[in-house]
């Protein structure tokens, strides 16, 4: 079973409020030495320290700023339920969380939470139901835009904040639907940044493609979080939640999860809300990125511990018509098969290239489908910067 689950089906976990706990402190006296065998002095313990006034203040303060924080942001938050078949015939299957986006009535969420609807129902954190539809999706990004037609105050829209100034350690709020509990808020911090995420989704040709720049939380998210939003202590909108890790059989939070980040999905909405479809620059290449480069680098001899070493150019794709080389060797690295004698690929247009997740991400936030690039290879001890026109990636 694959060690990522997606959180989709039904979420939900108690309200975690970290604030100081108010442990009592004991202190013990230190007994009077005994005056004769059998003379024991029982332990005396003081009456318990008091907690400070700063602390007690500062916890209050916290529970007064995630209250407030729910109340101004659940709202904007929806469940979704989504149905296949027609008629008679129309079975419930799935379910999940999204938030409004604008007054216009468009909701944003996971792509595998509307995946192969047919009809998809929203329910707001009043209790009202409406039924969307599918305005537009992206199945590499997981991403979905739907929309309802509501009254204006239903919706609560709720801000996009910037994901590229996201901080590990800083504190962040889930709210969503886990198991289908509504409006569920928890509270954890950001446990990292710049992971990759498997897409659910691959090209005609076969070829698999992951995700960028994911944000971890230690947040509880379960299934049915799928599409929620992950906020600041601000209330603003930094991540998207969409998958959690788990082991074995157990679907549930453990710790691990993960969450879309927010640049993505302004860049994401846009495309959908304009064309109704996502484009993704691509380069045609593919790398053995098992290893980073710097594990390669003194096994292989390589001249750079940065970079892509590519493992093979797709036929008739940008990287060919630029130049680009794949390996030509087969080697073994700690018992693993790796393509070795290709180009490594260290930089685009001057801005420096650290890793195949790095590039992508890098590809997909900087640069567009159509636009020429310089690209700076290393080519055995040879630098050489080769003019490239990025094509869309395959569907």
């Amino acid at each position: 079973m694959k060690p990522i689950k997606l959180a989709t089906t039904f979420i939900v976990l108690a309200v975690l409020v970290a604030g100081c706990a108010n442990f009592s402190i004991f202190e013990t006296r230190t007994p009077v030495p005994p005056t004769s065998l059998g003379e024991v002095t029982p332990t005396v313990f003081t009456t318990p320290t008091p907690l400070p006034e700063s602390i007690a203040i500062s916890s209050d303060a916290e529970e007064v700023l995630l209250e407030n924080l729910y109340e101004r942001t659940n709202p904007g938050v929806v469940n979704i339920d989504v149905s296949g078949g027609t008629g008679a015939n129309l079975t419930e299957f799935g379910s999940g969380s999204g938030f409004v986006i604008d007054q216009q009535g468009h909701i944003v969420t996971n792509n595998h939470v509307v995946d192969g609807a047919d009809e998809v129902d929203v329910t707001f954190a009043d209790g009202s139901i409406a039924t969307a539809t599918i305005v537009g999706t992206d199945p590499y990004g997981d991403l979905a835009v739907i929309k309802v037609e509501v009254a204006a105050n239903k919706l609560v829209p709720l801000t996009l904040g910037d994901s590229d100034a996201v901080k590990v350690g800083q504190r962040v709020v889930a709210i969503g639907n886990p198991f289908g509990l509504v409006g569920t808020m928890t509270v954890g911090i950001v446990s990292g940044k710049g992971r990759t995420l498997p897409s659910d989704t691959t090209s005609a040709t076969g070829a698999s493609f992951s995700n960028p720049d994911i944000i971890q939380t230690d947040a509880a998210i379960n299934p049915g979080n799928s599409g929620g939003p992950l906020l600041t202590s601000h209330g603003e909108v930094i991540g998207i939640n969409a998958a959690i890790r788990t082991n074995g059989t157990n679907r549930s939070n453990s710790g691990v999860g993960f969450a879309i980040p927010s640049n993505t999905v302004k860049r994401v909405v846009a495309q959908i809300l304009k064309d109704g479809r996502v484009s993704y620059p691509y380069l045609g290449v593919s790398s053995d990125n098992h290893f980073k480069t710097a594990e390669l680098a003194a096994a292989l001899h390589l001249p750079t511990d940065r970079g892509v070493l590519i493992s093979s150019v797709i036929d008739g794709g940008p990287a060919v018509k630029a130049g680009l080389r794949g390996g030509d060797q087969q080697v073994t690295v700690r018992g693993i098969p790796v393509t070795a004698g290709g180009d490594i690929i260290t930089a685009i247009d001057g801005d420096p290239i650290s890793s195949f997740d790095q590039m992508i991400g890098y590809l997909a936030s900087k640069k567009l489908v159509g636009q020429t690039v310089t690209i700076t290879i290393l080519r055995g001890t040879e630098t050489l910067q080769l003019p490239l026109t990025l094509a869309e990636r395959p569907r």
